[in-house]
């Protein structure tokens, strides 16, 4: 079990696991709701969820470690990730979320363009491939075909 606990698949495919409830549940919560309204007491959740965790697992001394390069990269992507959520309620609170879920998918094909023009990685021809058919699948789905 440890050995599972330490792979980045399981983690991965737990991750999307609870994306996708995040987005039924989130469809459900925001009907009546101003998605930006949505927005705040979801992030709200988060925001004590992770705290708890961080203190439960005795890592706040993590916080006075951090370098100033790492705080700035984080408060980056915490305001991109903010962005994406406003977007995101928004985007549930006027379409199905069988339809904004795939488009918002469309990360994974950005992540793999900025991770192999920014940071250097690399992917296989048959990653690349993967990556072609997500954006299909992405594109198809949205447009009710």
């Amino acid at each position: 079990m440890s050995h599972l606990l330490q792979s980045w698949r399981f983690w991965a495919l737990a991750a999307a696991g609870f994306a996708a409830l995040t987005a039924i549940l989130a469809k459900l919560g925001v009907s009546g709701v101003p998605s930006d309204v949505a927005t705040l007491v979801r992030t709200a959740v988060i925001l004590i969820f992770a705290g708890a965790i961080v203190v439960a697992s005795g890592q706040t001394g993590g916080l006075a470690q951090m370098s100033g390069r790492s705080l700035v990269f984080l408060i980056l992507s915490g305001l991109a990730t903010g962005a994406s959520w406003l977007c995101y309620f928004r985007a549930l609170s006027l379409g199905d979320a069988a339809r904004v879920a795939p488009l918002d998918k469309l990360s994974v094909v950005l992540v793999a363009l900025l991770g192999a023009t920014l940071l250097g990685e690399t992917l296989s021809l048959a990653a690349w491939i993967g990556i072609a058919l997500i954006a299909a699948g992405a594109a198809l789905v949205a447009s009710g075909w």
